[in-house]
């Protein structure tokens, strides 16, 4: 098949498709941009600046059971 007439095919494909889906909902739109929105600040919240992680300070000493 020539190059040019799979081209073709495939536009006239995804034109139909295009016309056969169902319209988006504006608000659904907004919603999953809020939702990015929203892990991107949290990722960035996490990778800010500063220490990673809170330090775990000094290891507690914990009494060991006395084997008797």
């Amino acid at each position: 098949m020539h190059p040019d007439v799979h081209l073709m095919l495939h536009h006239a494909r995804a034109e139909e498709l295009r016309r056969e889906a169902p319209a988006r909902d504006s608000r659904a739109r907004l919603g999953a941009r809020l939702g990015w929105t929203l892990v991107e600040l949290g990722l960035r919240l996490v990778s800010s600046s500063g220490p990673s992680r809170p330090s775990p300070g000094p290891a507690v000493s914990r009494p060991c059971p006395s084997v008797s």
